[in-house]
């Protein structure tokens, strides 16, 4: 593209992937998660082209970009490119401050692990947009808007976790956010003398976005049926285990198994806050497990790669706990290792994975970190 050749930044923003310790699809049904920035991250860099509304965005990663008009933006048949128009359509319904602007990016975040690049890549434009053209715009509505952006643009109809993550996280803390009020609250995380390892089954989610949109349709089609005895119930966030059963005679075993995993895994993510609190590690692990299972066989959104590794991890006494991250079908599994053992259990997974799958496992450390940022 022809002006890299001259481009010269004025501005360098970092805005990172996230983990969610626990909490897997609660966030759409107005329930709690527990994620956390990490420092694989997508860097941002920004200068005003002096156009009036010619823009240029290029990822150094991939070698691919494109050029836009702010006054004609459209959804692209290019998938990636739509996490940027999106965006920018969402801040020209705000204010018509941009103007023409050229952005290059570059990765270290996977794509399809499961740690939220899409909202790593909202985010950071929209941060990187409030601060170079002065926008106004608080957290919280970048945070939105970048959600809203991938509704529109995407088609995803995610929850507001991974954007809220990306820009809201705290070194060394997860979040404990209640998706219905938008209450948080910093936990610290210490795991000492345990890492978090994370372990790519580099298998793609590309089921995800239709997967995701069944389920979040499923779990309403659930509240629906059990709205007829409880009137005042609004999402599964207030739906209890006796009102679930109650309704069972009334749904099909598949929302039924849906609703039952939304409202069990609440409650992880309180016992989850508690464990931390208490540095109960043990009780963080099972609650892990725990997680997987319902993951696996009630929301039925893992897959075989991720359960073998989930399974595996069982027989090792130096790991504490392990599930499948992220929106489904692939991704990384998180797992609580013993720091003395990370490189034996890393080596022992990557055999076994390859003997299983002929896929070579990719590994790695993540720790909780600051959220989007001026770099």
């Amino acid at each position: 593209m022809e002006f890299l050749t001259t481009f010269t930044p004025e501005l360098t923003i970092t805005s990172p992937g996230r983990i969610n310790l626990i909490g897997e699809h609660t966030d759409y049904n107005m329930g709690y998660v527990l994620p956390t920035a990490i420092e694989k991250k997508i860097i941002f860099k920004f200068q005003k082209n002096g156009s009036d509304s010619a823009c240029n965005v290029y990822s150094e990663t991939y070698d691919t970009g494109f050029q836009l008009d702010l006054n004609t933006i459209a959804r692209s048949e290019v998938e990636w490119e739509n996490y940027i128009l999106g965006v920018l359509n969402e801040i020209s319904l705000r204010t018509d401050k941009v103007r023409g602007f050229d952005c290059v990016l570059q990765s270290d975040l996977p794509t399809g692990s499961g740690l939220s690049s899409s909202a790593a890549l909202e985010c950071g434009l929209a941060f990187g947009l409030n601060e170079l053209f002065d926008l106004g715009l608080s957290n919280l509505e970048m945070v939105q808007l970048s959600q809203t952006a991938e509704h529109t643009y995407v088609g995803t109809q995610c929850g507001i976790m991974d954007q809220f993550a990306s820009v809201m996280s705290k070194s060394g803390h997860v979040i404990l956010l209640d998706c219905e009020s938008l209450e948080y609250d910093y936990i610290p995380i210490d795991l000492h003398p345990y890492r978090i390892i994370l372990l790519n089954t580099k298998v793609s989610h590309n089921l995800a976005s239709s997967e995701y949109n069944t389920r979040r349709r499923e779990c309403e089609e659930g509240v629906k049926i059990i709205q007829r005895k409880h009137p005042k119930i609004k999402s599964l966030r207030d739906v209890t285990e006796e009102m679930l059963d109650a309704s069972k005679p009334e749904m099909d075993s598949t929302v039924f198994n849906r609703c039952s995993f939304i409202v069990a895994e609440n409650k992880r993510v309180l016992e989850m806050a508690k464990a931390l609190r208490e540095k109960d590690l043990i009780s963080a692990g099972q609650l892990l497990y725990a997680a997987h299972h319902g993951i696996s066989k009630l929301y039925e959104v893992s897959c075989a790669e991720s359960d073998f590794l989930v399974e595996f991890s069982k027989d090792n006494p130096d790991v504490l706990g392990a599930r499948q991250t992220g929106g489904g079908f692939g991704g990384c599994t998180l797992n609580i290792v013993h720091e003395d053992e990370v490189d034996t259990f890393i080596t022992a997974a990557t055999k076994a994975y390859k003997k299983e799958f002929d896929i070579s496992l990719e590994a790695f450390e993540v720790k909780p970190s600051g959220g989007t940022s001026f770099f």
